[in-house]
């Protein structure tokens, strides 16, 4: 069996690369995959692959490991390829995303999804990943393409519209939601199978079983009981109000939905415990964290706890979390299994042994009171024959009509970036559903005008013109 070519698109996110490197190279198929690491920044791209054969060295594998800023050279024959990467980077993308909205009295949480945030952001990225699938149509026409990038449905959605490579975007939110609502409900994971399905970051549980009993009521008691954690009253809210769980977190869902920030309920942001500004945050701790991280992983018999633990302290890390950041930090090294599909789906495509993930994929035909042609989020099962996502039929009618506040955004935004029509950018966030509460279409018109005007370069030049 020969061994695969695997490029990473954005392996500058160098701890995030790690962790899939250590998935696919604890296979023994998968131990001699060439590994191609691509990057724009020179500096991360050499600590990954500092990491890539330090992984080899404590799992045994010999992969080869290539490293280029030269992107069509990583993707040149490439079996799989993995996107990890943010154009624009915390400055300026991020930082204006946030800054200006705030201007306005629009405030975000984490605005890489839906909203104003993740429209921008999306009008910076999905240029790139076409340029990309052009790169790939020419240089690796059957690769499997798997995206890790927000906005994932709109990401995804444009490159299902507008190429011909095979994508499966990928998110950690299903999985991860089901380990925290199985600590909640103190039964162990591995006990629970569930069914979830809808859109990236709002779908939902349409299963919760043990060994065929319903779980919904021992959620239902985590309210009754007042055990709901205090970073996650948004979704046991919906939870109450819906019937059934959502996936991805209680700040990302507070700005997909105009019932949580409201500066004419300012109380609401208290009583849900929303942390507006919070990726703003996650970045600031993140860049501070990154020099003591590079030299951890470079060197991992540095003894850098004390300076990294005082430098996390300035940066805002509270007493609370500390322990926890701490410790990921002196066990950064290691190698261990994440919950990341992705390399199981490269697993199981190449060796044939099936599995189940959950997947963003095109709605062929999949979640019947949903749009046909948008991207979902379903359980898929992986084999030699591919990436079989599984029909779910119709959605309880309040969850459908709920994702199609989210669709609408996604739709518009998505056919502003194939078409170049700076109007359907508008028409986008004039129906984002947190954006329309808050601001007028005035508002909301000039909003885009001066978010444009701040992107300048990152966005392409029809968008720009007005």
């Amino acid at each position: 069996m020969n061994s695969p070519k695997i490029a990473f698109i954005g392996a500058g996110s160098t701890v995030f690369a790690k962790n899939l490197m250590g998935d696919i190279l604890s296979y023994p198929e998968l131990a001699g995959a060439t590994l191609a690491l691509y990057d724009i920044n020179e500096e991360r791209l050499k600590t990954s692959e500092i990491v890539a054969h330090q992984i080899a060295d404590v799992l045994g594998a010999k992969p080869n490991v290539e490293i280029t800023t030269d992107r069509q050279k990583a993707l040149d024959g490439a079996d799989y390829a993995i996107s990890m990467f943010q154009v624009g980077g915390y400055k300026p993308g991020t930082v204006t995303d946030f800054e200006i909205p705030k201007k306005y009295g629009l405030r975000q949480t984490i605005a890489d999804t839906l909203g104003i945030g993740g429209i921008m952001r999306a009008a910076r990225t999905i240029p790139v990943f076409l340029d990309i699938c052009r790169d790939m149509e020419k240089l690796c026409p059957d690769v499997t393409h798997l995206n890790y990038v927000n906005p994932m449905a709109m990401n995804c959605w444009a490159m299902n519209k507008a190429t011909s490579i095979k994508t499966v975007g990928l998110c950690h939110s299903v999985q991860g939601t089901a380990e925290q609502i199985a600590r909640d409900i103190n039964v162990p994971i591995d006990d629970i199978n569930y069914i979830c399905a809808g859109i990236n970051h709002v779908a939902f549980y349409l299963k919760f079983e043990r060994d065929g009993v319903d779980l919904y009521p021992k959620i239902k008691d985590v309210i009754k009981e007042d055990r709901i954690p205090d970073w996650n009253r948004v979704r046991y809210e919906m939870f109450k109000r819906l019937g059934y769980f959502v996936t991805e977190s209680s700040e990302h869902f507070a700005e997909y939905s105009p019932w949580f920030i409201k500066t004419t309920h300012p109380e609401l942001i208290e009583k849900f415990n929303i942390p507006l500004d919070e990726y703003i945050r996650r970045c600031e701790v993140q860049i501070t964290a990154w020099d003591f991280m590079r030299q951890k992983l470079e060197n991992p018999d540095a003894n850098l706890t004390a300076p990294f633990k005082e430098a996390m302290s300035k940066a805002g890390v509270s007493d609370e979390h500390m322990p926890h950041v701490v410790h990921n930090f002196e066990n950064l090294n290691e190698v261990h299994r994440s919950h990341e599909y992705g390399s199981t789906i490269i697993h199981s495509l190449h060796t044939g042994k099936p599995s189940v993930i959950y997947g963003n994929v095109q709605n062929d035909g999949l979640i019947d009171n949903l749009p046909q042609d948008c991207c979902v989020e379903v359980p898929c099962v992986v084999d030699k024959n591919g990436v079989q996502p599984t029909k779910i039929g119709h959605l309880p009618p309040q969850l459908a009509a709920l994702m199609q506040t989210n669709i609408n955004v996604q739709s518009l935004t998505v056919e502003a970036l194939l078409t170049g029509n700076r109007e359907y950018l508008y028409h986008a966030a004039m129906f984002d559903p947190h954006t329309a509460a808050e601001l007028s279409l005035e508002q909301i018109w000039n909003l885009v005008d001066d978010l444009i005007e701040a992107h300048g370069d990152w966005l392409p030049a029809e968008l720009r013109s007005a």
